[in-house]
């Protein structure tokens, strides 16, 4: 009989190539000890001390994306794999990361320089040499032109690189989640929360007919503790005679044992769908287990033939990083249905090429000599044009400085720019030079409700926390020139200020944010660094330097 643990034996020598049995032990498979020798590393860092996926001795752990990266599409397209996430109010939006390895991830660039309104999970395909995201825009108080509270658009493009066309509007609205696939019958169509179906023209830039009723989910016990049925992300795929739906249930925040992954199947792209007999494929059965509410799959054929998942989950009590971006491996039995390999996902798994890849990724310091919005920074919750208000360059002595023209009355109405984050311990600071009438600073922001930070208007240091100026009046010097830190260690908050960069005073509060998350607010985001201007006039930011600390 083939067990777990055989299975990703052979994962780690070479393709899988066996038809997995009924029954599969529910022991980690990694924890066996022929499988421990094999694994003498558990962490690996990048330039910056951010933590990293691939080990680099043919192992990984995950994330193999730390922070916010939810509601993975991934798309295969030869020996390339394609992944972009929900980019929610972020300006530009859509992330197009790129991977030969599925563990080591480059950023591309952004396919949505002006979203129209807040973007939620995507669906990347490819069709007849052509590229094409499906996206739900959510109303926005900034999105003016959008017809309902949740509307379907596609770009597409003839290169993953873009350039990327204007949105075009499919006109189906109140749903989210499309999942896009070629029938049988070469026609293609898209799979829509809840779950509905719509067929697409051969273009993919329009629907035909009617929006309909496709799929009514796998039910879980009402005993089990969820957030709320939820039956959502769609995405479909075809292996030999079959296509496969895999969608989510339980809820995508709430309890740990929320969100989980279902899958049915059919001989056609338009059902029947039957149930997989073993559903849930996976489900975070306790809140001791590493990673929570994990779902939102797409299964994908890695680079030596084995087959796996790409979902997101919460890091076990860091629901502040948001839900981060997982792989786990898996087989198919002797029915043609797939079952999930990883077992403890907290510990190291082969890579599915067999080696250490390229790393990607980017780094998060900035000297401010080139822009990096889109990548290194985005604005959040931003109406199209707002990158004019932001100007990178270098000044008269050479040095690198961000010019961010002032807005709003601070941090909630002034579309900060933020970054992703994924390390449990970090320090960033920045240099804060503000004119006449402008307020700016330095922030950990989640969102417009929820930030914490410091701000300078060159009389007085505003101290936010809960998003909003507290009640404590820090003594820093009325100066219009500061040099700001923030440490952020495993959730405990301290700030720090100097004039001159070297001698350093703590800030007199510190904090504990582990409610900075969507638990507390009920919005799906992370908390990560971010710069303001507010008021009138400008705020110059040189010298961004971000450290994890392990």
């Amino acid at each position: 009989m083939v067990t777990r643990r055989s299975a990703l034996e052979s994962l780690a020598a070479g393709p899988l190539g066996v038809a997995m049995g009924a029954a599969l032990p529910a022991v980690p498979v990694l924890a066996a000890p022929s499988m421990t020798k094999l694994r003498p590393a558990t962490r690996a860092t990048g330039p910056e001390g951010e933590r990293r996926a691939d080990l680099g001795n043919g192992w990984y752990r995950n994330p193999i994306m730390p922070g916010d990266y939810a509601d993975p599409a991934i798309l295969k397209d030869g020996e390339d794999y394609y992944m972009t996430h929900s980019s929610f109010d972020a300006a530009p939006g859509l992330i197009i990361w790129h991977s030969r390895d599925l563990v080591n991830w480059r950023p591309v660039g952004p396919a949505l320089e002006k979203p129209l309104g807040t973007v939620f999970a995507v669906d990347i395909a490819k069709h007849n040499g052509r590229y094409y995201i499906y996206i739900p825009f959510m109303k926005a108080p900034w999105a003016k032109d959008l017809h309902s509270f949740a509307n379907i658009y596609v770009i597409h493009a003839d290169s993953m690189a873009g350039p990327w066309s204007d949105p075009v509007d499919l006109k189906i609205y109140g749903l989210i989640d499309p999942g896009h696939v070629v029938g049988e019958d070469g026609k293609r169509y898209l799979y829509l929360s809840g779950v509905n179906r719509v067929a697409l023209a051969d273009d993919g830039l329009s629907t035909i007919g009617p929006v309909e009723p496709a799929y009514d989910g796998w039910h879980y016990p009402d005993e089990w503790v969820t957030e709320g049925y939820s039956l959502e992300g769609p995405k479909l795929f075809r292996r030999g005679e079959w296509f496969y739906l895999v969608s989510a249930v339980g809820g995508t925040a709430g309890p740990a044992t929320s969100h989980m992954v279902i899958i049915a199947r059919s001989k056609s792209a338009k059902g029947p769908w039957v149930n997989c007999p073993h559903n849930p494929i996976v489900r975070t059965h306790s809140d001791k287990e590493a990673w929570w509410s994990r779902g939102h799959a797409t299964m994908i054929e890695g680079p030596k033939g084995a087959w796996y998942m790409v979902y997101h989950g919460y890091e076990k009590d860091y629901r502040s990083l948001g839900r981060q971006t997982l792989l786990e491996p898996l087989a198919w039995d002797a029915d043609g249905w797939p079952r999930a390999l990883g077992g403890d996902l907290s510990l190291a798994m082969p890579m599915p090429t067999g080696r250490a890849g390229a790393h990607g990724g980017f780094t998060r310091s900035d000297d401010f000599t080139r822009p990096a919005f889109g990548t290194r920074w985005s604005f959040y919750g931003a109406a199209p044009g707002e990158q004019r208000r932001a100007k990178v360059g270098a000044n008269s002595s050479g040095q690198g400085v961000l010019t961010l023209e002032a807005k709003g009355t601070g941090p909630a109405d002034c579309s900060p720019l933020t970054q992703t984050v994924g390390d449990h311990a970090y320090e960033i600071s920045v240099i804060v030079d503000v004119a006449p009438g402008a307020q700016g600073g330095l922030l950990l922001f989640y969102d417009d409700r929820l930030f914490l930070g410091m701000g300078i208007d060159g009389q007085s240091m505003i101290s936010w926390r809960g998003g909003r100026a507290s009640y404590w009046q820090e003594p820093a010097p009325k100066v219009s020139k500061l040099h700001l830190k923030i440490v952020n260690d495993r959730q405990i908050v301290t700030f720090y200020y100097s004039v001159d960069g070297k001698n350093w005073t703590r800030h007199g509060v510190r904090s504990e944010v582990s409610g900075y998350q969507a638990n507390t607010v009920d919005d799906l985001s992370s908390l990560r660094p971010a710069l303001y201007a507010s008021g009138k006039g400008a705020v110059r930011f040189t010298d961004y330097r971000f450290r994890a600390m392990g």
